[in-house]
């Protein structure tokens, strides 16, 4: 990965006004509901994912 990505939505109120934030990396600020968040990655899961080949719903 070359860039850091970047939040399309508040994960809050949904809006797409969203500004990067001086609290830091990964701090963002909402202008529609006035919100502050920060998104950071934890890492891959070991487990990867898992797809239900039965047809019926997954659990």
């Amino acid at each position: 990965m070359s860039e850091r990505a970047a939040p399309f939505h508040c994960p809050y109120c949904g809006d797409e006004d969203l500004r990067p934030s001086e609290q830091g990396h990964g701090a963002w600020e909402c202008a529609a509901c006035n919100r502050a968040f920060r998104l950071k990655f934890l890492g891959l899961l070991a487990r990867g994912l898992r797809h239900d080949d039965g047809g019926g719903e997954a659990i």
